[in-house]
């Protein structure tokens, strides 16, 4: 019998965000005959975790935060002694970088890279040392993983690792879950009804999609919009909401385990992020049919949009921009009207985890 591959998947917590997600499904779908999987959740998470294989081995390291997580993370490498680590975030893959000196001398590291970095330093959001982060720490990764080829163009410029070091994959989406017949969300009125789902942070540009719906009612004036997900911006948006007297319109009810409950009934999913490397919402949101306007919020966002039926690509990043898209869709789709969107199908569950899985077989043989 041929022996096992021990592999150790890393996330700062389960639920929550699409790097999370992707992480889960990477869990549950890398082959349990081929992989002795074992999963790391770095931080203690107020969110419920999804239901994992038996054959998943969960750690929990239980760490207030990733920058206070390096003795439990060494002490878990060196317990589990796996022949591949694979971290996914950013926050989390330098810690994992800058500790790999003292993993077991053997051990693959693999990073996933679930952010546009130059938007992501341009944002002023992170600190100043983060660009020399990226330069020192990336080059340590055998291999680091981006979604789109203008992701990792990107990474390979402001991180200077070489660009055959970086692999294109698609995120991996449960088409068969997006799809499926659910109980609805009980949407209430006429309508039009938006659906917009992402954490609660500024770069998922929801108070630009308040104001674009305000000024969206004056046309639509029973529209609604529910924005699914948790975050720091929350009040926020509760003020933008009383400012503009949407309190009745705009439904915010948190994190949503399963948000395709909402697909069934919505009329337009919305995209408003600021900057995006590749949402899984929006690919789920695609994967349910439903028609789409969007930010161009990465260059792999808008490559992969463009020219697309069912699809309303806004041409720049405010409200006005947006307001002008919705009103576009809105008047051009019939009620209830849904959209195959062929181009999800490379990012189906089967076919992504191929590629992951071809990707640790390549690295654990030391090939490119």
């Amino acid at each position: 019998m041929t022996q096992r591959s021990r592999v150790l998947l890393l996330i700062p917590h389960l639920g929550g965000g699409g790097a999370e997600r992707v992480t889960a499904l990477l869990t549950s779908g890398l082959s349990a005959a081929k992989y002795e999987v074992h999963l790391g959740i770095v931080t203690r998470s107020c969110y419920p975790s999804p239901t994992l294989p038996v054959s998943v081995t969960v750690h929990r390291m239980g760490a207030r935060r990733v920058r206070a997580a390096s003795l439990p993370l060494l002490r878990l490498v060196w317990r589990v002694r796996p022949q591949m680590v694979l971290s996914g975030m950013a926050h989390l893959n330098f810690l994992v970088l800058l500790l790999r000196p003292l993993f077991p001398a053997q051990t693959r590291v693999v990073v996933r890279q679930n952010a546009t970095v130059s938007a992501d330093l341009d944002s002023g959001r992170l600190p100043a040392y983060t660009r020399l982060l990226y330069r020192v720490l990336y080059r340590a990764a055998d291999r680091v993983v981006c979604q789109t080829p203008e992701m990792a163009a990107d990474l390979a410029e402001h991180s200077r690792i070489s660009r055959t070091a970086v692999e294109v994959l698609p995120n991996p989406i449960d088409l068969d879950a997006a799809r499926s017949e659910t109980n609805p969300r009980p949407w209430s009125g006429p309508g039009p009804h938006l659906l917009a789902i992402g954490r609660l942070s500024t770069e998922k540009g929801f108070d630009l999609l308040l104001e674009a719906f305000w000024s969206l009612r004056g046309k639509f004036p029973s529209a609604d919009l529910s924005i699914l997900g948790e975050g720091p911006i929350r009040p926020l948006l509760t003020e933008i909401c009383r400012a503009l007297q949407l309190e009745t319109a705009v439904f915010l009810p948190g994190y949503v385990q399963h948000p395709e409950i909402y697909f069934q009934g919505a009329t337009l999913f919305v995209l408003s992020s600021r900057q995006d490397g590749m949402p899984n919402v929006l690919l789920e949101a695609a994967a349910g049919g439903l028609p789409i306007a969007a930010f161009p919020s990465s260059p792999g966002v808008a490559a992969l949009l463009r020219g697309k039926q069912g699809v309303w690509i806004a041409p720049d990043i405010s409200p006005p921009a947006l307001t002008d898209t919705l009103l576009g869709a809105l008047d051009s789709l019939q009620p209830g009207q849904r959209f195959a969107h062929p181009w999800i199908e490379p990012f189906g569950m089967h076919r992504a985890i191929r590629g992951y899985e071809d990707l640790i077989d390549r690295t654990l043989a030391g090939r490119r």
